[in-house]
């Protein structure tokens, strides 16, 4: 399950994200930097407030590539109790060693090699952070204010990244500078966390104080672990956009017809010995019937986003050369259902470049009945209507 990670400058930041159901209450200073360090005392301060309610971490700063600082910062921020101590990792030619120095504290406290998607990161270091005891790795974004996670590290490049850290046994994180219509497009890559700042702010400005309502609308987007008995923060209107079908609460919303056309992509593909090596035009249209969660959408919470389709299908082209158009097309039909509000999906896909007009397949395919996720939903809505003092939150 996704956790959402908040960073906070402090105790009173720390507590509207704890009411917001927030999973990693994250010390960050957003004016210092993209790993702005807050000051020690304020991290005790937290941790202390916090009280074991939800995990911490702390970032060390935007520190210099030099082993003995790193070090010296890493420890000070572990001494202060947090659960996690984010450590930064700037292009050098230190990284290993800095890595190292780092193992004997990585035996006793769990470390997060962050990487920046914006300054070319080097993968191959993920089995180096993971043979010297680090716990997790994560990509941010080192310059906030020239794109998001996505604009440098599009989705067809993630998995390679989740893969090869689980591989070693990491615990993965993605963030940098995300918004609300990111969240869907990351879930499907299974992170274990997603962090988020400047999202959570008054006007989606990073140095702002943290917004409730904002904290609110990003929780919703993330399905939520519950412990058991634990009151949840969830509006249940949404529970279709948090991974559930809402067929069985209001059936009368039906579904909507979320598109992608004339969608050309340079795609390895082909049986044929003269195809392999080389990419050709491949134009793809899919069509999805998405169960509706509302007849009044507002934002990312209602909506099914059509960029789920784009980036299914630049993932599936990324993994290299396919056969056939059939495969391809089975293909992004199977990733685009996994989406629990995606019922039906239309693929067509048609090779361009194969003679004066286009050749390739059409497919239909349904999603089978999911009567335990329905009943499921069912149960928990119920439950919502009785609470007392709670009206009738099902739209």
């Amino acid at each position: 399950m996704t956790k959402m990670l908040a960073s906070v400058t402090g105790v009173a930041e720390a507590e509207i994200a704890i009411s917001g159901g927030v999973d990693i209450i994250d010390l960050k200073d957003p004016k210092a930097g993209a790993l702005g360090a807050v000051a020690i005392d304020t991290i005790r301060q937290t941790v202390s407030s916090v009280a074991g309610r939800r995990a911490t971490s702390a970032v060390c700063g935007d520190l210099p590539m030099e082993p003995e600082i790193i070090r010296a910062k890493a420890e000070e921020i572990a001494a202060t109790g947090v659960d996690f101590v984010k450590v930064g990792f700037f292009p050098s030619g230190n990284i290993a060693a800095c890595s190292a120095a780092l193992a004997p504290l990585a035996a006793r406290t769990k470390l997060i090699a962050v990487m920046f998607a914006d300054l070319a990161p080097d993968f191959e270091f993920l089995p180096v952070f993971a043979k010297d005891g680090f716990h997790g790795a994560m990509v941010d974004t080192a310059q906030k204010a020239k794109g998001r996670l996505l604009d440098h590290l599009p989705p067809e490049r993630i998995p390679a990244f989740v893969d090869r850290a689980r591989s070693h046994g990491l615990a993965v994180g993605l963030s940098g500078s995300l918004e609300a219509p990111d969240i869907p497009r990351l879930l499907p890559f299974a992170p274990d966390f997603l962090g988020f700042r400047g999202a959570l702010c008054d006007q989606s400005e990073r140095t702002t104080p943290l917004s409730a309502e904002a904290v609110s609308q990003i929780r919703d987007l993330i399905p939520e672990e519950l412990q058991p008995g634990a009151p949840s923060t969830v509006d249940y209107r949404l529970l279709a956009a948090r991974g559930y079908s809402p067929g069985a609460v209001d059936p009368v919303l039906g579904t909507d017809k979320i598109f992608v056309r004339d969608f050309v992509l340079p795609v390895e593909i082909g049986a044929y010995s003269f195809e392999h090596g080389h990419t050709q035009k491949v134009r793809f249209d899919v069509t999805a019937d998405v169960l509706r969660v509302t007849d009044h959408p507002e934002d990312m919470r209602h909506v099914f986003s059509y960029d789920i389709i784009m980036d299914a299908i630049r993932t599936i082209v990324a993994k290299g050369h396919v056969q056939l158009s059939e495969t391809l097309a089975e293909d992004v039909a199977a990733l685009v259902l996994e989406h629990p509000r995606v019922m039906s999906v239309a693929v067509r896909v048609e090779k361009l470049e194969l003679g004066p007009g286009g050749v390739g397949v059409e497919i239909e395919r349904r999603k089978a009945k999911q009567q335990a996720s329905t009943t499921r939903l069912s149960a928990e809505a119920d439950a919502l209507r009785r609470r007392p003092g709670k009206k009738d939150l099902i739209s």
